[in-house]
């Protein structure tokens, strides 16, 4: 997963850039062929993320962050579409994206993995259900996930791409 973070204008872009930088950040190859209209970025740790020129209408209207960007074929995205009851508001070639009904940031999913997974996810999402346990695994395990361990007030499975996430009970 990485972050896409929008632009207002092209100087926008360049201060964004040029902050990252500062901040430590590098620039980073994916393959891209250098007219996407966006710059590929990657932090200190090596996360990539992407900063966005101001013309891409897919995130027009979005936050700052625009999207929080993964890998995935479309059935990740249709599987988190149905789990959060989130819009799909983007199916197009391999690429699927939902956002929240009241808008902001975007979560897409685009294509398959451009290297085999290796090891756990670093990021994994947190769900929390007011009901019980238990009918919620279920719900999700009808949707499509596969469970990877539970435990007491703890549930750990993964989407039909293969990352993992956590179903906890939600706290008072």
């Amino acid at each position: 997963m990485h972050f896409d973070l929008t632009s207002s204008s092209a100087e926008d872009q360049r201060r964004t850039v040029d902050l990252a930088l500062q901040l430590g950040a590098r620039p980073f190859d994916v393959g891209q062929r250098g007219d996407e209209g966006h710059v590929v970025l990657a932090d200190p740790e090596g996360n990539e993320f992407c900063a966005i020129g101001p013309d891409n209408a897919f995130l027009a209207g979005t936050a700052r962050i625009g999207a929080l960007a993964g890998e995935g074929m479309p059935e990740v995205g249709f599987f988190w579409s149905r789990v959060l009851g989130w819009p799909l508001v983007w199916d197009q070639d391999g690429e699927t994206a939902i956002q929240s009904p009241r808008g902001g940031t975007k979560l897409t999913w685009g294509g398959p993995p451009v290297a085999p997974k290796r090891g756990r996810s670093r990021l994994r999402w947190v769900l929390e259900t007011d009901g019980p346990l238990d009918a919620e695994v279920g719900r999700l395990l009808a949707l499509g996930a596969t469970a990877v361990r539970t435990d007491a007030g703890r549930a750990e499975l993964a989407d039909p791409g293969g990352d993992e996430f956590m179903l906890e009970r939600a706290r008072p």
